[in-house]
């Protein structure tokens, strides 16, 4: 029996996300091993606004897996599930990334034809706040010059979150408007949650009955 889509997997558990007061940032599916009978690994990418622990990624995980298992599109193959936030180092690509990563340091690459920030199209700055007109507020100079610049969203051609291992400038981290709420501060995330994200301690393993 085929696998189904990355598609078809997002619209089965977008309802049961939101639900539980996530955002669905993704769905990728890939071998868990070169054996072809190896079960097939299935993450799920969950985030929100305000803080989120281990034991609501775990129920999550949990109610996932039962979901998928009584829509029986993966028939009697087995899959390893896991349910996981995207980690500090995200692309930004919607308004909500860009509100969630207010404080956070970024790598930003202007589009071709937008014009230069204070001469460069690619820098790193502090994000800022996000205004209603779609300008993002971007703190340059890092701790010794920090200084505020607003661009249209629509001037970046892409945007990652850095992982950071020092916390930022009082006044830098003063001119971004501080950290988005139940975000932690840059330079203090456990470092086996930087880059990963939070995520289930072992992945759920399902199969169809």
């Amino acid at each position: 029996m085929p696998m189904p889509t990355e598609e078809r997997v997002s619209q089965l558990v977008a309802e049961l996300v939101a639900r539980r007061g996530f955002d669905l940032e993704g769905v990728a599916i890939a071998a868990a091993g070169k054996d072809e009978l190896a079960p097939v690994r299935l993450k799920v990418i969950v985030d929100s606004d305000g803080p989120v622990d281990l034991d609501a990624i775990a129920e999550l995980s949990r109610e996932t897996s039962e979901l998928l298992d009584a829509a029986g599109d993966f028939g009697d193959s087995a899959y390893l599930l896991e349910v996981t936030t995207p980690g500090v180092d995200r692309p930004l690509t919607t308004d909500r990334h860009w509100r969630r990563a207010q404080g956070r340091k970024v790598k930003v690459v202007l589009a071709e034809a937008a014009d230069q920030v204070e001469g460069k199209k690619r820098f790193e700055a502090r994000a800022g706040h996000l205004a209603d007109d779609g300008t993002i507020a971007l703190v340059l100079g890092g701790r010794s010059k920090p200084h505020r610049v607003h661009v249209p969203l629509a001037d970046i051609a892409s945007a990652v979150v850095q992982v950071e291992f020092n916390a930022p400038g009082a006044a830098e981290l003063e001119l971004a408007g501080g950290i988005a709420a139940g975000r932690p501060v840059p330079g203090d995330e456990p470092a086996d949650l930087a880059a990963s994200g939070l995520h289930s301690d072992s992945p759920t393993e399902g199969v169809a009955e």
